[in-house]
């Protein structure tokens, strides 16, 4: 990954921490030393949140990420966060971890 992919991820993190503190959750970005070792961002309960700021969306790859990085930091369902320039954040997550927050008879 080149200075400038890292540093647009990084304001992406930054980013979506601020707005998800605007929605009043205590999210922070994890740091940027520890890229790998801890996850994109800590604090959202019951979510493990992996953060993209990408143009091309490579949505599968993502999730895929977002699973192993779940199962390896245990901090909750894989969700992929990511936004493309000049357009709004979108997640992505698995339906049944979906149904576990928001409703359901199972």
């Amino acid at each position: 990954m080149s200075r400038s992919q890292q540093r647009k991820g990084r304001a992406g993190e930054i980013e979506l921490a601020e707005l998800l503190k605007g929605y009043g959750y205590d999210v922070r970005p994890g740091e940027p030393l520890n890229y790998g070792q801890e996850p994109d961002l800590i604090g959202l309960p019951g979510l493990h949140i992996e953060c993209k700021r990408h143009e091309k969306l490579r949505i599968n790859d993502w999730m895929k990420q977002s699973v192993e990085d779940a199962e390896k930091f245990g901090d909750g369902a894989p969700a992929v966060f990511y936004r493309r320039n000049r357009e709004p954040w979108h997640i992505v997550m698995k339906l049944e971890d979906f149904m576990k927050f928001y409703g359901g008879n199972t």
